[in-house]
Formats: C-alpha cells, structure tokens, sequence
C-alpha cells in the first residue's frame, strides 16, 4: 500500500508549475483522488494504529517501527515538495490524513502532524543545502524530529523565549531549556528557537526585543551540550514521549541556523499555522471514532427494555455530536484551502479552526462516554483514552485563548 504522490495524482496535466516555497500551493487533488488518498490512509490505521492505541497508552509505547511504515506511505513529508522525498501535496489533503489517522490512535497522528510541522518548516524556509541534507531522512522517518519553542516561563507568550543563541565565529553556542517538546529523547532532529541579538554585557540590542530577536535553528540529536528531562507523566497522548530539551553550550554551525537572525519568531507563527489544521484535524478524527463507538453502542444497550437509540434526548445528542463535527470539518477545510491558496486571512482562519475543532471535539468526546456511562470509563472501550488525548488540543500549537484573541483583534481591525 503506497500513498500517491502529486506528481503521481497529476502527471496527465503536464507543464504545471513546481510548488515551492514562495509559491501558493493549490489543490489540485479531484473529489476522486482525495477519496482514494483517504481510503489508503484508513486502511493503514486501520491495520496498523487502531487495533493497538489501547496497548500502546497503556504501555506508554511510542511506536518507531510503525512511524517508519507511515514514512513509507509518504505520510512523513506530506506538504513537502517531491524533489527531497517529499509527498507534495496539499493541506487539504493532509487535513484528510490526519483526520484519518486519528480515527486510529490520536497520540500518534499528532506526532505525525508535528513532524510534519518541523519537516514544512525546513522545507519552506531551509536553503537547497539544508533541505538536501535533513529532508530525505525525515520524509521517510527514518529520523524524526521535534519543534522546540516552548520553554518554562514561555508558552503562549513566545516573544518571551529566554534561550539564547550567542555568535562565536563561524558557530552559535545555544543555551537554554525548551519544555513538553513532544518525541524528545527519541527524535534525530530538533527546530530550537533562541534569542539572538544579545549585546556584550548579555543583555539585548533595544533594536532586537520581544519576537524581534528570535532566530531559528536545525539541531541534530548527537550535539554535544544536548540532553534530556525524564518523560514527562501525561493526563494523555501517552503514546508519544514529551520530555524536556536542554541545551548547555551547544554549538551549531552558523550553516545549520534555519533563515536569517530575527526571522525566527514569523518561521515559527508560519509553522503553527500548519500545525493548527493539523491538531484541529486529529481533534475530528479522534471525535468521529468516538461517536461511531456511541452510535454502536446506544443502538445495542437497552434501558427499560428499549434501546437507547430509541430515547429522543439521545437521538438530540447525537445530531448535536454529528453537527458540530461537520461544521468543525467545514471550517478546518476552509482554513486549509485558504493556507494553501496563502490567502492573506490564512492565520486567522487557522485559529478559528484550531479553537473550534478542538473545542468541538472534546465536547463530542466527553459526550460519548457520558452515553456510554459506566462502560465509556473503562480502559477497553477507548472512549475515556479519547477523552484524555483530546484534552491537550485546546492548549497546544496556541491555546484556544490565543486563538481566540488572534481571531478577535481581526474582526476589531477589518478583513
């Protein structure tokens, strides 16, 4: 089972230009085409996520080997171009996908998601070099990677990142701690954030503060001054490792810095707004899986000698559960058909995405188990594991308060 490729879906329209970085990237996927695409990514998680998510949480298992097959399927560079290995295809098409691969097991469709998020990262901001040496390896994931923008005392606040990057000849020389970097310990390949800018006192050029002086840089897993925290003890996504990323005097060639200084902080929004559909996405798919369970369920259990599925006020809830899916899905497609279009509304419609997708989905997940009453508490059923991974979508890739303050201050100043 291989996933295909763009050039692969569109090799009849011949002379369509190349989709690059500076380039917006139009869905050129047919209804048809799309539907073949998910069919094959259902097919894998059906084969390879579900039957094993509730091992997988309950060993706290992160799954390399299968990582690798999904790399196989095209599924580790999916909006990349084709020229380093990449799949080249749209965020419509990879909302699909991890939609998907979410009905299967969340914890690791995110992982993919956030992957991907690095690997676009390099793609669409790295030099020929730098995407010729990291994106082979990453597309078939054979090596992973991490994003590394979070810190101790700045989450959603990034402009406040307190790592520091320090010019040393032809080296910078990182030091800080990034915090919750999901794959840590286990990925080959790290995007830090740092500060640059810093004056010969240690202090920062006046010139250079807040998001100004944020710089971004690729860092492989073997640098010397690199470790990591103990894993961290989750509510969920147990089935991917979150760790803390410490950095003491590492160096990194000025070659290995990912777009120029002071460019880091619009890299990293850039990023985000990828990895917004991408959770938005999981937050659907894992929600969809959950209320198929319920529609099973409520159709099978009886209360008072008649099933549930005959109670109007279950048959309410599922067309609430239902509805909110479809109008999440409707807004997340917009958003990415607008992300790959680079339709100047694109981040604001990616937060309104992310804020309410997530938010829906966990409303739809909470919603399963309380149908499934005592039943959905139990490990074995996997409503509750849906209802813990879940949980961390309204905080992550931008608090769902972030969305809403990014998406509030455009309606304050026009479209």
């Amino acid at each position: 089972m291989t996933m295909p490729s763009r050039t692969e879906m569109n090799r009849a329209e011949a002379g369509q230009a190349e989709v690059g970085a500076t380039e917006p990237r139009q869905d050129a996927t047919s209804a048809e085409e799309r539907a073949a695409l998910v069919e094959a990514v259902r097919d894998f998680a059906d084969a390879r996520l579900a039957p094993f998510a509730g091992r997988r949480d309950a060993d706290h298992e992160f799954p390399v080997e299968t990582l690798r097959e999904a790399g196989q399927l095209g599924l580790g560079a999916i909006c990349v171009r084709e020229d380093v290995g990449g799949s080249g295809l749209s965020r419509l098409d990879a909302v699909a996908i991890y939609e998907q691969l979410a009905r299967g097991d969340i914890a690791v469709a995110t992982y993919i998601s956030i992957h991907n998020m690095v690997v676009g990262m390099i793609d669409a901001e790295g030099t020929d070099e730098q995407r010729r040496r990291w994106l082979p390896g990453l597309a078939t994931m054979d090596e992973l990677a991490s994003y590394c923008l979070t810190e101790p005392g700045a989450g959603s606040d990034a402009a406040a990142v307190a790592t520091t990057a320090v010019r040393d000849g032809d080296d910078y020389v990182l030091s800080g701690t990034k915090q919750f970097i999901s794959g840590a310990g286990t990925s080959a390949v790290y995007v830090v954030m740092a500060r640059t800018g810093l004056t010969e006192d240690g202090g920062v050029d006046p010139d250079k503060q807040g998001s100004r002086g944020m710089t971004a840089f690729i860092v492989p897993a073997g640098a010397a001054g690199l470790s990591f925290g103990a894993e961290e003890q989750k509510m969920g996504w147990h089935a991917q490792p979150t760790r803390a990323v410490v950095l003491d005097g590492v160096r990194v060639p000025a070659a290995d810095r990912l777009g120029a200084e002071g460019e880091g902080f619009g890299i990293a929004m850039r990023g985000l707004n990828g990895g917004r559909l991408g959770i938005a996405a999981a937050s659907i798919g894992g929600a969809q899986f959950a209320l198929e369970r319920t529609v099973a369920y409520v159709q099978e259990r009886a209360t008072f000698g008649q099933p549930l599925a005959t109670r109007q006020h279950v048959q309410f809830e599922l067309a609430d559960m239902e509805t909110e899916l479809q109008a999440a899905r409707a807004l997340l497609e917009r958003a990415a058909a607008k992300l790959d279009a680079r339709a100047p509304d694109a981040p604001v419609a990616c937060a309104m995405a992310k804020r309410f997708a997530t938010d829906a989905g966990f409303r739809v997940a909470d919603q399963a188990l309380q149908l499934h009453g005592g039943y959905g508490y139990l490990h074995e059923y996997g409503i509750e594991r849906v209802v813990r991974d879940l949980r961390v979508h309204r905080i992550l890739e931008g608090s769902n308060e972030m969305m809403r303050m990014i998406v509030g201050r455009a309606v304050l100043g026009g479209r």
